[in-house]
Order: C-alpha cells, then sequence, then structure tokens
C-alpha cells in the first residue's frame, strides 16, 4: 500500500488543483493521500468530489499543515484526520489566514523598495482562490522580474534575515496541537530533516512537541542522508511518538513525486495503524 500523508493543492502553494492533486495520486498508484494546506482545508471538498468520480479506490484524508513559531524558527505542525467543520479549527484558520495576508503586505511593501513594482497584484493572482505565501512572490520574481530561480530568491530577498523577509506573528506549537486534537485530529511534526538546525536544537524541538502532547514525526525523506534518519527515528522512539510519512508534493519534478517518501523502520509504530482506510 502507498501511503502519502503530506500533499498541497493551489488551495496554498502547491501548483496543481485538489481534482488534479486526486488524479496525480491515481497516476502515481497511492492508495491514501493526506492533503495538508498551510493554514487552509478550503480545499477538501473539491478533492473528495474529484474522487467520487474515480472508479479506482483511494482514500482521501482531511489534513491541514499549520505555521508555528518556536524559538527563532518557523516550524510545521501538519494535522491529520481532522475535523474541518470543527467551530474552533475553522476559526483558528481564519485568524491565520489574516496572519498570512498581513504578512504577504510587507513582504510586499519590502519587494517594492527593493525595485519589483505591482509584486502584490501579481503574487496575487498567482495565488489565485488560495493563501497567498512566499512561494508566491518567488515564482513572480522569476516569471516577471527576471529572477534566475526560487533558490536565488530566498537567499536573496526572502530567506530568513534577507532584504524582504518579514518575520509571521505565527501561534506557538502548543496551541498548534491543542486546536489539531480537540478538531479531531493528529498532530505531527513536519519534515524534521529540513529545519536549518544543529541536532541539538532539534532535539529540543521533538522534546518540546512531545512535552505539548504532540502524536507523531514524520521521516525523513528519501533525499536525506542516513545519520539524520537515524536521529529521527531515535527522537521518535526516545519521544514515545508515532511515526508518518509524506512527500510534502506541491509539484511534480526529478526530485519530489507524490508517493515518493521514506519508509518508516518496522522498529516504529506508524500513526495509520488502526486507521479504516479500505474505503474509497
Amino acid at each position: 500500500m502507498k501511503i502519502d500523508l503530506h500533499s498541497h493543492t493551489t488551495f496554498s502553494d502547491g501548483q496543481l488543483s485538489p481534482s488534479e492533486l486526486v488524479q496525480r495520486a491515481h497516476t502515481m498508484q497511492v492508495d491514501v493521500l493526506a492533503i495538508t494546506d498551510h493554514d487552509t482545508t478550503a480545499g477538501l471538498h473539491e478533492a473528495h468530489d474529484a474522487q467520487r468520480q474515480h472508479a479506482r479506490q483511494l482514500h482521501i484524508v482531511d489534513g491541514v499543515e499549520i505555521s508555528t513559531a518556536w524559538h527563532s524558527f518557523d516550524i510545521h505542525i501538519v494535522g491529520l484526520q481532522v475535523d474541518v467543520n470543527h467551530p474552533v479549527l475553522t476559526a483558528f484558520l481564519s485568524a491565520q489566514a489574516s496572519r498570512r495576508n498581513e504578512r504577504a503586505l510587507k513582504i510586499a511593501e519590502k519587494l517594492e523598495r527593493c525595485g519589483f513594482e505591482g509584486v502584490y497584484e501579481k503574487a496575487k493572482a498567482k495565488a489565485g482562490i488560495g493563501q497567498i505565501t512566499r512561494a508566491h512572490f518567488a515564482r513572480v520574481l522569476v516569471s516577471d522580474y527576471g529572477v534566475s530561480s526560487m533558490d536565488t530568491v530566498f537567499k536573496k530577498y526572502l530567506g530568513k534575515g534577507k532584504r524582504a523577509a518579514v518575520k509571521a506573528q505565527w501561534p506557538g506549537i502548543a496551541e498548534a496541537v491543542d486546536i489539531i486534537q480537540q478538531a479531531g485530529g493528529q498532530a505531527v511534526l513536519a519534515h524534521p530533516a529540513h529545519y536549518d538546525m544543529t541536532a541539538k536544537w532539534l532535539r529540543r524541538l521533538v522534546d518540546d512537541f512531545s512535552q505539548a502532547g504532540g502524536d507523531a514525526i514524520e521521516c525523513a525523506s528519501v533525499a536525506v542522508g542516513k545519520q539524520k534518519q537515524m536521529l529521527i527515528d531515535e527522537l521518535a522512539l526516545s519521544n514515545n511518538l508515532k511515526v508518518s510519512t509524506g512527500s510534502d508534493f506541491h509539484f511534480p519534478s526529478r526530485w519530489t513525486e507524490l508517493g515518493r517518501s521514506a519508509k518508516p523502520s518496522p522498529s516504529l509504530t506508524r500513526i495509520w495503524d488502526g486507521w479504516d482506510i479500505s474505503a474509497s
């Protein structure tokens, strides 16, 4: 069974619509797919509608990826099997959307001072009905202003401490975990291998996440080295956390693909063990 519990659509910074993502999941023979857009669940209705048009079974897990602040880091917490209509969750995500828009306006102001006139309108158009993110600004700078690559945009303008960087006022990890669990979901520490921190800081992060009542941690991705993979497995065991797995898919590429993610060590408890994932 092929399981992918971390993916994005055009409702945040993914490049496929929910319907296209569902089609991609069938093409890649994914059996269980969690759609985890940044701070929104708005794309899930379309995804379920699209799946009803397919004969092949695909279990769609209702999810979300919540942005949080921890010390000087932006940390992402994935919520799986959430009740998208839970009033506490919907109110929280509405507040997150406001924070995102406020940050986007400040980023646009800084980019304007860097010479990129009209960048907010272009980024908003790129986002369409979805949440506006730094990725939308980056894509616009590449497509409309001649910046060489997305990587260059973040290294020069949008990365931490750069000319157009804006520190978002995200909630803490404990609040995100609580919101997810109030909505009936399970809280997962997303892509721990990708944060720019030492092993010592990663240990502190996982410990704090566990102390906040978190449920699971994502395995290292297929691109992560063996030592980092072993460290994450050790942290899952020592903190009594389950493990989740996901590609963090945004668009098809040679580096990332839907369903392409690390397999959990057999010594660890998988978050989906015990789920009813037989229905399409």
